[in-house]
C-alpha cells in the first residue's frame, strides 16, 4: 500500500491507495511475475554477496548487486522519480535515494537488499489485499455460470446471462441455485450459508424465494427467475462490499493526511542528518551520508500506512461472510462506541406476524365453532389479526363455510351472514357498540399479557374471545442479555399499546421502551438518547424505521435478504433474522479497532525506536528494511487477518 498519488507503473503494491505509499491496484499478472522477480533477485543478491565477501571480486559483486536492482527495483525507482517530477514525494522515491546513496557510498551490497527486501514488503502487502479479493470474488464464483432452463418442454443448459425473467430453471440435488427467484415446482431444503451465514439448511417450497449461489441439498426444484445474473442477491452483496472497502474510515483518513506531510518531512531530517555532522562537528560525510539514508527507511511510514485498511477490509468481508453487510469502515469504528441500542419492536424483536394464542368460547359455543365463524368471516379480510385467525382455523382442520352480506368497517371490524346467521367480529369497542357486554376481567388479564383481543359476538350474544400474540424471535432474550452483558443499554421503540409493549419488554428484559410511538416520534426519542448518551444504535426492519435509521449513528436493518430497501436504507444490513448479530457487530468493531491501535502503537515504536539507534549507526540499511519495513508490515498484516476468526454464534 504504497501511494501518494495514483499512478501506473509496471509492479505497483496494493490496491487501497493511501498518502504514503506508491500504489494503484495492480493486475493478477504483475502478482505472478512478482513471484518469479523475488526467487530470480534472491539468487542474484547471494551471487553478488559471494563475489563481494568470499571471492573478493569487487568489480563483479556490484555488477550482480546492480542487475537485482534492475530486476526488483525498476518499478519501484520509476515511480520514485515519477512523483518527484510531480513534486509529491511517497516512499518509492524514498527506497530509489536510499539505494542510489547506497552504491555511492560503496555500500552496493545494502542498495541491493534494500531494493529487494522493500520489493518483497510490497508483495506481502499486496498479497493482504489480493486475498482480501479474492474472499470475494469468491461468493461470486458461488452462482454457477450455467443453468438448466426449460424451454418448450424441453430442458436446456444455457449461460446464466442467457437467462430470462420470468424462465424456469430446474435445479436438482446438490446443484448451486444458478439466479434468484421463486420455487414454482418441488420442495427441498436449501443451503443459505454463503450468503445469511446461518449454519441450518432452511425448508423451501412452491411460493419460497430462493438466491443465487446457494446449495439445493436434497429435493428437486423448478424456479421461476425473478432477476437478472447482474441484480442477483449475491451480485448486490459483492458490489457493496467492494464499495465498503473503497470507503476510508476517519482514522484511515487521519493517516493519510498525516502521511502526506511526515514524508517530505522525512526527507528534510535525513539531509539534516548527512550534512550537520560533518560541515559543523568535522565529522566524516560517507559515515553520517549513510546514517542518513538509514533514516530513510526506517521512516519509511508503510506499516503505520496499512495498519487500518488492511484491518477494516478484513473486519468487512468477515462480516460478509457471516451473513453481514457493512458499508464502509466508518461504521466498524462507530459501533464500537455503542452505549445504547435501540431496537423497533414488530418485525425486529418480533417476528410481525402475529398468532392466536387463546380461544375462549363462550355461551354455550364450542371453540372449533367459534374459529370456524371467525375464520369465515375473516377469510374475507386482509389485516395481519384476520390472516392469523384464518391460518389458526388451517392448522386446526376446521373448515370455512360460505359468508353472504360481508362488510367490513375499518378500523372496527366485520360482519357477515354464517349459515344464515349474522356476527360481528371485531375490537371490544365495536362490539360494546352492538350492546353486547364483554368480560372484563377476562380482556384485562389478556391486554395484560400483551395480547390483542378479538371478539366474536351475535347482534345480541358474546359467543367468545380470541387473543392473539405478535410472538418474540427465539434469539431476542439472548441477544438483549448479551448486549447488556456488554454494558450497554436496551431501549424498545413500538407504535403499539402500551400493554402490549410492556408484556414484550418483560419477556426480554428491556428496562425502558417507548410505546404508541408513529415514525416521526421514533426518530424525536432517537434524537434524545443522542443527547443523553451520544452514540446510539438502531436496529429495525429498513422500511417503517428508515428515519430513525438513518438519525442513529449507525443504523442495522434487520432480514435484508430480498429487500432491496432494507439493504439500501440502512448503514449495516443483517441479511436474515438473527438478532445474534448485533453483539457479533460490537465484538467485531471492538476487536478490529483493538487490531488497529496494535498495529499503529507496534509501527510508531518500533520505527522510533529504530530511528534513535540510527544515529549513532547501529543500525545498517539492509535491516533498516528487513525488520523496519518487511518484517513490521508482515507482522501488521497476519495480525489484521485474525480478524476473519471471529464468527457469528
Amino acid at each position: 500500500m504504497r501511494a501518494n498519488e495514483h499512478e501506473h507503473r509496471e509492479y505497483e503494491a496494493c490496491d487501497n491507495s493511501c498518502s504514503s505509499c506508491g500504489g494503484d491496484a495492480h493486475s493478477h499478472k504483475s502478482m505472478e511475475r512478482a513471484k518469479w522477480i523475488i526467487p530470480i533477485a534472491g539468487v542474484l543478491l547471494l551471487t553478488g554477496l559471494y563475489f563481494e565477501f568470499i571471492a573478493k571480486q569487487k568489480v563483479l559483486s556490484q555488477l550482480f548487486f546492480f542487475v537485482v536492482v534492475a530486476v526488483a527495483g525498476h518499478g519501484i525507482i520509476r515511480s520514485g522519480i515519477s512523483s518527484a517530477l510531480q513534486r509529491r514525494l511517497n516512499i518509492n522515491f524514498l527506497i530509489t535515494l536510499a539505494a542510489a546513496g547506497a552504491f555511492l557510498t560503496g555500500h552496493g551490497e545494502e542498495g541491493a537488499a534494500v531494493v529487494y527486501l522493500f520489493f518483497i514488503a510490497e508483495y506481502l502487502e499486496e498479497y493482504a489485499s489480493e486475498r482480501a479479493r479474492r474472499s470475494i470474488a469468491e461468493l461470486l464464483k458461488l452462482a454457477p455460470e450455467k443453468a438448466t432452463v426449460k424451454r418448450d418442454g424441453e430442458e436446456v443448459e444455457v449461460h446464466v446471462q442467457d437467462v430470462k425473467v420470468g424462465d424456469v430453471v430446474v435445479v436438482r440435488p446438490g446443484d448451486r441455485i444458478p439466479l434468484d427467484g421463486v420455487v414454482v415446482a418441488g420442495a427441498s431444503s436449501v443451503n443459505q450459508a454463503p450468503i445469511t451465514g446461518e449454519s441450518m439448511p432452511v425448508p423451501k417450497r412452491e411460493g419460497d424465494e430462493v438466491y443465487a449461489g446457494t446449495i439445493n441439498e436434497e429435493g428437486y426444484l423448478e424456479i421461476e427467475v425473478t432477476r437478472p445474473s447482474e441484480e442477483t442477491m449475491l451480485s448486490k452483496i459483492v458490489r457493496l462490499v467492494e464499495q465498503a472497502q473503497r470507503e476510508k474510515s476517519r482514522t484511515e483518513a487521519f493517516i493519510d493526511r498525516f502521511a502526506r506531510y511526515y514524508t517530505p518531512l522525512i526527507i528534510v531530517l535525513a539531509v539534516l542528518v548527512s550534512l550537520v555532522p560533518p560541515l559543523l562537528f568535522d565529522q566524516p560525510f560517507r559515515e553520517w551520508i549513510y546514517r542518513g539514508l538509514v533514516l530513510l527507511v526506517i521512516s519509511c511510514p508503510c506499516a503505520l500506512a496499512i495498519s487500518t485498511p488492511v484491518s477494516m477490509v478484513s473486519a468487512i468481508t468477515s462480516a460478509a461472510r457471516n451473513g453481514v453487510l457493512i458499508k464502509g469502515g466508518s461504521y466498524i469504528e462507530e459501533i464500537k462506541n455503542a452505549r445504547v441500542v435501540v431496537f423497533d419492536k414488530t418485525g425486529t424483536l418480533t417476528t410481525g406476524t402475529p398468532e392466536v394464542t387463546d380461544i375462549i368460547a363462550l355461551n354455550g359455543t364450542g371453540e372449533a365453532e367459534l374459529l370456524r365463524i371467525a375464520a369465515s368471516l375473516e377469510a374475507r379480510a386482509r389485516h395481519p389479526l384476520a390472516i392469523a385467525i384464518v391460518a389458526a382455523a388451517e392448522e386446526r382442520g376446521i373448515p370455512l363455510t360460505e359468508v353472504s352480506e360481508f362488510r367490513a368497517l375499518p378500523g372496527r371490524g366485520i360482519t357477515g351472514k354464517v349459515d344464515g346467521r349474522e356476527y360481528f367480529v371485531g375490537s371490544r369497542m365495536f362490539i360494546s357498540e352492538k350492546g353486547v357486554s364483554l368480560p372484563e376481567e377476562l380482556v384485562r388479564r389478556l391486554e395484560r399479557e400483551g395480547k390483542s383481543v378479538v371478539a366474536v359476538s351475535t347482534d345480541s350474544t358474546l359467543i367468545g374471545v380470541i387473543a392473539l400474540r405478535d410472538r418474540v424471535r427465539e434469539q431476542a432474550p439472548a441477544a438483549v442479555a448479551e448486549l447488556k452483558r456488554r454494558g450497554i443499554k436496551v431501549v424498545m421503540l413500538t407504535g403499539d399499546n402500551p400493554r402490549a409493549a410492556k408484556a414484550v419488554a418483560e419477556a426480554l428484559g428491556i428496562d425502558e421502551y417507548y410505546a404508541e410511538l408513529l415514525p416521526q416520534d421514533k426518530v424525536r426519542i432517537v434524537e434524545e438518547l443522542l443527547k443523553k448518551y451520544e452514540h446510539v444504535v438502531m436496529v429495525g426492519d429498513g422500511v417503517n424505521d428508515a428515519p430513525a435509521l438513518a438519525k442513529a449513528h449507525v443504523g442495522i436493518a434487520m432480514g435484508a435478504m430480498g429487500s432491496d430497501v432494507a439493504i439500501e436504507s440502512a448503514d449495516i444490513a443483517l441479511m436474515q433474522d438473527d438478532l445474534s448479530r448485533v453483539s457479533y457487530l460490537i465484538d467485531l468493531s471492538r476487536l478490529t479497532m483493538s487490531v488497529v491501535r496494535q498495529n499503529v502503537a507496534a509501527s510508531i515504536s518500533i520505527k522510533g525506536s529504530f530511528a534513535i539507534l540510527a544515529f549513532p549507526g547501529y543500525i545498517s540499511l539492509w535491516l533498516a528494511v528487513a525488520i523496519g519495513d518487511m518484517g513490521l508490515s508482515l507482522a501488521v498484516i497476519l495480525n489484521a487477518l485474525r480478524i476473519g476468526r471471529l464468527r457469528a454464534a
